[in-house]
């Protein structure tokens, strides 16, 4: 069964993969991307499970972190064209 789903999560990721290639825009294939990095920590939990090897439970949710730092990190540059921030010069609560 867990073989299946296995296969299962690696068809989603070569979808995903597929998605993230055509496009057509920018954030179609950040969210590709986002979907390929989620899909990969469920197969490192399956193969874990598989494997007899529990403390790949722990390196999981370590790339699951990195996975959601580096989408954040991927949507701010789209967004401001700089990890620094916005460059209007406008700080937080909107005063100049």
């Amino acid at each position: 069964m867990f073989i299946a789903a296995a296969a299962a999560i690696l068809a989603t990721i070569a979808m995903a993969i597929a998605r993230a290639v055509k496009g057509p825009s920018v954030w179609d294939r950040i969210l590709a991307a986002n979907m390929v990095g989620t899909k990969t920590v469920l197969l490192i939990a399956v193969l874990g499970f598989l494997t007899n090897r529990p403390e790949w439970g722990d390196i999981a949710l370590a790339y699951t972190l990195i996975n959601f730092v580096g989408v954040i990190a991927v949507l701010k540059f789209f967004r401001y064209r700089s990890l620094g921030g916005p460059s209007s010069g406008i700080d937080d609560v909107g005063e100049v």
